[in-house]
């Protein structure tokens, strides 16, 4: 099974490391890892820290970037590698622009999505913005929901996502506070983690 990873930001990449982690230990899934460098060097930094080497970079930061460039940048960057990849799985997770538009690429190239911390809720677009919308385009075009609490489970059942698509798992953040407290401390893990 070929498993795409898309990794945008700091936050991702350190909610993702465990998952990616594991997923590679596995001898029967052969996991790639795509980084659109939405948080460039704050992204790099927690990728070193958990030995993570992307597969592919799309390198899209720039100045002044809106929701709408960023979501461009994704969607162009990141079509042509499902096309040439073919992964079985594309996976995500979050509520950032570039799990949106990965998941929108997957999906119009009949490429399930896995989405890692689905469910999440404020219920109100405005707040946060954009992640808010993100986050319930993302859940209804997935495939599968990994939801952290029963909490974001019932929200999306609620919203109509298929129950035997919903699995909860907790929240992957607390795998990696579990790895990085069982390391030395390192000078630089303070930065990463602030």
């Amino acid at each position: 099974m070929n498993i795409l990873t898309v990794i945008g930001t700091r936050p991702e990449a350190v909610k993702l490391a465990p998952v990616v982690t594991a997923l590679m230990e596995n001898t029967i899934v052969n996991v790639s890892v795509l980084v659109t460098a939405q948080h460039r060097e704050m992204l790099d930094e927690v990728l070193d820290m958990f030995d993570i080497v992307p597969d592919y970079d799309l390198d899209i930061m720039s100045d002044n970037q809106t929701p709408t460039d960023v979501f461009i940048q994704v969607l162009n960057g990141i079509q042509p590698i499902l096309v040439q990849s073919k992964p079985d799985w594309l996976l995500v997770q979050g509520d950032t622009t570039t799990v949106l538009a990965s998941t929108i690429a997957a999906a119009y190239e009949k490429i399930p999505v896995g989405h890692i911390e689905a469910g999440l809720r404020t219920y109100d677009r405005g707040n946060p913005f954009p992640e808010e919308i993100n986050r319930v385009l993302t859940d209804h075009a997935a495939s599968l929901h990994f939801a952290p609490t029963i909490t974001d489970r019932a929200a999306l059942l609620r919203e109509g996502i298929s129950n035997h698509t919903i699995h909860v798992t907790g929240n992957t953040v607390v795998d990696t506070l579990n790895t990085i407290i069982s390391r030395p401390e390192s000078p630089s893990l303070r930065t990463i983690l602030s």
